[in-house]
């Protein structure tokens, strides 16, 4: 048997569509996707780039993962690096991390307070 991973599902609290959206799709520049329409009701947003995709879906009593957390991946560690420009700017934390051989990476927190971890393999 051989696995892959569909989605990665986060939660957010009902209102905080328009943030998750400047972020995920304005700030790490990945596409908003539809739900479908037997969940578009239930609120929440999905996203994709290639074949990632990231799940948000409200959650009454929200608490932001704070340990747990998806790890993207880049190619280039320039564009990384970039990213992280885009992030200070925009106004998440950027905190490196170089505890992981052979990556570059940061964490950051999406607008509710996941974490998020962002890397990219060192070039050798």
């Amino acid at each position: 048997m051989s696995w892959t991973i569909h989605h990665v599902q986060l939660s957010c609290p009902a209102g905080s569509q328009p943030r998750l959206r400047q972020f995920y799709a304005g700030v790490l520049g990945l596409t908003e996707i539809p739900k479908p329409a037997e969940l578009a009701a239930r609120g929440g947003a999905w996203f994709r780039s290639g074949s990632v995709e990231l799940h948000l879906g409200v959650e009454a009593e929200f608490r932001p993962a704070r340990k747990a957390h998806p790890a993207l991946q880049l190619a280039d560690p320039a564009e990384l690096e970039a990213l992280a420009d885009r992030l200070a700017a925009a106004g998440p934390p950027v905190g490196w991390d170089g505890a992981l051989p052979g990556y570059h990476r940061f964490h950051t927190a999406d607008p509710v307070g996941n974490r998020i971890e962002l890397l990219a393999p060192i070039n050798r």
